[in-house]
């Protein structure tokens, strides 16, 4: 086992490993998702969601391959897939920048710390909200790229209406808190299996 961990580059096994976990994510995104994503008044939550159910399967899939470039694979592959949904670019964008971020603090306790590999979790889970950046600097230009994405006008117009007071600080804050409980809830639930990695408190 320590041999394998020693290996510095990532093995086709790990890449498997990689996408499979990748798969769970993508499911428990989509999950988190439903209850704000299709509400144009709740759409601004949807990285809440996203980060309430996804903290332990992050947090599992960086215990099995514990090596640099798997939190930034990660969020590549979440771009690619929002990008092939339709989404905003920004969030597509959001998930790339935010994943080599995520990968590098992990990296720096060489992704063997919990708490840092949930502080790496929480700032992962703001990858999503980049496309609420996008919409707080220039409504106008959001609206437009979406249109031509086919969403609706009334959809954006309910969504200009709902928009919170605040509303970047609030989704930053509200996820960065959410992400941080979902990872501490998936070191209880995975306690086994961090001791077994060598993942320390």
């Amino acid at each position: 086992m320590e041999n394998y961990l020693d290996k510095k580059g990532l093995t086709v096994k790990d890449l498997v490993t990689i996408g499979i976990f990748n798969a769970l994510f993508f499911v428990f995104e989509l999950i988190g998702s439903l209850p704000f994503a299709p509400n144009p008044a709740l759409t601004f939550y949807q990285p809440l969601g996203i980060a309430l159910l996804c903290g332990p399967v992050f947090l599992l899939m960086v215990a099995k391959v514990p090596k640099r470039g798997t939190i930034a694979i990660c969020g590549i592959i979440n771009g690619i897939i929002w990008f092939v949904f339709g989404m905003h670019w920004a969030m597509d964008l959001g998930y790339i920048v935010m994943g080599i971020i995520a990968d590098f603090v992990a990296g720096m306790r060489g992704y063997k710390n919990v708490k840092w590999n949930i502080a790496a979790f929480a700032l992962f889970c703001l990858g999503p909200a980049g496309v609420f950046l996008a919409y707080a600097v220039n409504p106008t230009a959001w609206a437009q790229v979406m249109l031509e994405k086919g969403t609706s006008q009334e959809y954006i117009d309910i969504m200009a209406n709902s928009a919170p007071i605040g509303m970047l600080p609030v989704i930053i804050l509200a996820t960065v808190v959410i992400a941080i409980i979902s990872g501490f809830i998936g070191r209880k639930l995975l306690k086994k299996q961090f001791e077994k990695a060598g993942i320390t408190a």
